[in-house]
């Protein structure tokens, strides 16, 4: 009972305290505000454009190794000259693999090429196609809104059947179903039998469903020709919930493929095996530097605001010093004294933090093109729990001597 009392005498003063001299007070919570403000910011535009930017690369998917020539990540000295020289993937080389490997789940084989296709008198260029074995859907989440994925027939027969994404089918076939439709690829025509759910414009367009054709890997090499003119084969292993790291697939994947290309123990793998997490971990480190730099920007401010708020109790312990002697006089303990003023430092601080959240949350419905900000409940308890410190650490000195006080010598102060 005697916390609820001394937070609702807390809570009065405060308020006493912001009547009595309103400018003061304003002005000197907006350090807090400010830093709040900055710190909360930069950490919900972290937070919005590191979501926004993993999701453009969703089609990576998730606990899946990929075999290619060339490294996803690498540095200053990327050696490109080398991985240039490595030998492509092959389609021997994936039914090598997915009768082999003992640690993956499922194994699939892919390739892509941008196209143009038509429909009648209307046509979309810049698509990307894309393809695919039986085992993709295997490997990769396959969403559709309607239709259904290839049968295994279909993909063993080549037929020429595909898949198309929602801007592909909306040009083409403008507010009609394109399910059971025709298209043409390089003159060959293709019945559509799934359409893509709609995935939305990213940050970054890379991949998109809404942009894609997909359609069995036989139908696609009489189209192109695999392995020449940019046009890559990749091999994809989804690994096992149980293999942490996926550190058993990879060393599997290393010794068969090394095997089935007849390496030496003395050569080096002419092949690089990647992980969504390498572009994952890049993104966060980026983003990591990005946040401790909003903690400097804002440890600054919020560190003005902390001076501010302690010259608020300094000024407020003078003038109720009589008062202090009164209370002390009828009995108060020192520690509800000091509770008293820690209280209120730490409820002028929160008005500070909040004023700088609700600033950030009005940010949020600014519309920002396709970069959605978005202000998560772990920021919003972040900035309330900084604000709580500050307030402390702010009140924690004048409270004390606030408590230390004479009771006699502050009666006499009046």
């Amino acid at each position: 009972m005697i916390y609820i009392k001394l937070i609702w005498e807390s809570i009065r003063f405060a308020l006493q305290a912001l009547k009595s001299n309103l400018t003061r007070t304003i002005l000197s919570l907006l350090g807090v505000t400010v830093g709040i403000f900055a710190i909360i910011a930069v950490f919900t535009l972290v937070d919005s454009l590191e979501k926004n930017i993993k999701s453009s690369f969703s089609f990576l998917g998730s606990n899946v190794v990929t075999v290619n020539r060339f490294q996803f990540v690498g540095g200053p000295d990327y050696p490109w000259w080398k991985y240039f020289r490595r030998p492509y993937n092959n389609y021997g080389e994936y039914v090598f693999l997915r009768d082999k490997l003992r640690n993956a789940e499922a194994v699939t084989f892919s390739a892509s090429a941008n196209t143009t296709v038509q429909a009648g008198s209307n046509s979309y260029k810049g698509s990307n196609l894309t393809g695919v074995v039986f085992t993709y859907k295997d490997v990769y989440d396959i969403e559709l809104e309607s239709g259904r994925f290839f049968t295994e027939l279909e993909i063993n027969a080549s037929r020429n059947v595909a898949l198309i994404g929602q801007k592909i089918a909306n040009t083409l076939y403008p507010g009609r179903d394109p399910i059971g439709k025709e298209i043409k690829i390089k003159g060959n025509k293709f019945v559509v039998i799934g359409l893509f759910e709609e995935e939305g414009e990213g940050l970054f367009e890379i991949a998109s469903k809404d942009e894609a054709i997909m359609i069995p890997y036989g139908s696609f090499t009489k189209l192109y020709y695999v392995g020449r003119n940019g046009i890559e084969p990749s091999i994809a292993v989804k690994g096992k919930d149980a293999d942490v790291g996926l550190i058993a697939l990879e060393n599997e994947l290393i010794g068969l493929l090394r095997a089935k290309r007849g390496l030496k123990p003395t050569e080096e793998d002419n092949f690089s095996l990647n992980k969504s997490e390498f572009i994952m971990n890049t993104i966060g480190s980026i983003f990591d530097v990005i946040s401790a730099a909003g903690w400097v920007i804002g440890g600054f401010s919020i560190l003005v605001g902390g001076f501010g708020i302690a010259n608020i109790m300094f000024v407020s312990v003078k003038e109720r010093t009589n008062i202090i002697g009164i209370q002390k006089s009828l009995g108060a303990k020192n520690y509800f004294i000091l509770f008293q003023f820690l209280f209120e430092a730490v409820f002028l601080s929160l008005i500070g933090g909040i004023a700088g959240i609700l600033i950030v949350y009005a940010i949020t419905f600014i519309q920002l093109g396709t970069l959605e900000l978005v202000l998560s409940f772990k920021n919003v308890v972040l900035g309330i729990g900084i604000s709580s410190a500050i307030g402390v650490v702010s009140g924690i000195v004048p409270a004390t001597l606030a408590a230390r006080l004479d009771p006699v010598e502050a009666i006499r102060s009046a």
